[in-house]
């Protein structure tokens, strides 16, 4: 019955336009990954395949140096970008990428201070446990809170999803951290023997978009199901979310997986999409540009080459609308501009980055 109602919803919603204009920034881009404003107007964009890249708003373009080594292949590579609550004052930038090293590659993440068009005093503050071999299922989203700490996503690396549930490793976690990267006393598995504590929820599968709820201040994610089962989440502190054990997917080609869609003890997702979407970045929108759009929760879809637009009500999803249909591309990434415009990256060989403006 759930899903029938979910499918439903799916097929009411009316592909919706904003009453605005795409300009197109910059051009052949490397399947960008993420991107960060910066004070001065200019953007941090990262390309998967490990090039960091500063772009002005005149469309100049350059390669930050600095660089950590990093395991570009598959869904692995130079991944988010983030700038530290207190930039402006410290010039730290964090960024999480696939670290090569014994047994594999995992999910890494350093944060290092930008001068120039250089990164230098490079820290790595988290590193995946344990290192596995594939090129699947990297995460990885970096999202800073009210309080200053870090939440870092991962994934369960596809051919390690049962990892998920175990709390003795990294794969399909949410990690809480100081800025430097010491473990928070009040995270929920300090003090569990066999845990560890940068843990701050299990049971994800791939999660690829993160953001801070602007009237709560809680996190909320999105996480790409197998066929089908992609999901919306809010994460609290300690809970399990399922994966594998509950999903509303099957596996590719067909043939159930875990136990059915729900289980007493672990959470049930806010929204999910059958067939999939696959959704990759994720934005409250808080701007002026677009009032009509306040607090509504944007996410971008690979597969589904689209913009949604999720309506909320009483923190729940009340109508889903889909912009940027006729962009027909996959969008990876999404981020607010300071004069309220909303940032698209596109993820293809010769990528875009895009801002969508009101019209004048």
């Amino acid at each position: 019955m759930r899903i029938l109602m979910l499918l439903v919803l799916m097929l009411l919603s009316r592909p919706l336009m904003a009453n605005g204009q795409m300009l197109t920034l910059a051009e052949g881009l490397d399947h960008p990954w993420g991107l960060a404003e910066l004070p001065d107007g200019s953007l941090l964009v990262t390309e998967r395949s490990g090039r960091l890249l500063h772009l002005q708003p005149d469309g100049t373009r350059n390669n930050i140096t600095g660089l950590p080594a990093i395991a570009a292949g598959g869904q692995g590579g130079l991944l988010d970008v983030a700038l530290h609550p207190d930039f402006a004052r410290n010039r730290l930038v964090y960024f999480s990428f696939s670290q090569p090293g014994p047994g594999g590659s995992g999910t890494a993440v350093a944060s290092a201070t930008l001068s120039q068009q250089q990164l230098s005093n490079v820290q790595v503050i988290f590193e995946q446990i344990p290192k596995t071999y594939g090129r699947a299922h990297f995460g990885s989203r970096l999202v800073f809170d009210r309080q200053g700490y870090l939440f870092i996503t991962t994934g369960d690396r596809y051919h390690s999803r049962d990892q998920a549930q175990s709390l003795d490793n990294h794969l399909g976690k949410i990690i809480r951290l100081h800025d430097d990267g010491r473990v928070p006393a009040d995270n929920p598995f300090v003090n569990k023997t066999g845990a560890l504590p940068e843990i701050w929820s299990l049971g994800h599968r791939n999660v690829q978009g993160a953001a801070i709820h602007p009237e709560s201040g809680e996190l909320w994610t999105h996480e790409h199901g197998p066929q089908g089962g992609d999901e919306v989440n809010r994460i609290q502190k300690g809970h399990n979310y399922g994966w594998p054990v509950v999903t509303f997917g099957e596996e590719y080609g067909g043939g159930r997986i875990g136990e059915g869609s729900r289980k007493a003890g672990m959470t049930d997702p806010l929204w999910v999409w059958v067939p999939s979407i696959a959704p990759s970045g994720m934005l409250f929108y808080r701007g002026n540009a677009f009032p009509e759009w306040q607090h509504h929760l944007f996410v971008g879809a690979l597969a589904g080459r689209k913009l949604v637009r999720l309506e909320l009500s009483n923190g729940k999803v009340a109508g889903e609308y889909h912009l940027l249909t006729d962009l027909n591309e996959r969008i990876r990434a999404l981020a607010q501009a300071a004069d309220g415009g909303i940032y698209v990256l596109t993820d293809a060989d010769s990528g875009r980055l895009l801002k969508l403006q009101p019209s004048r």
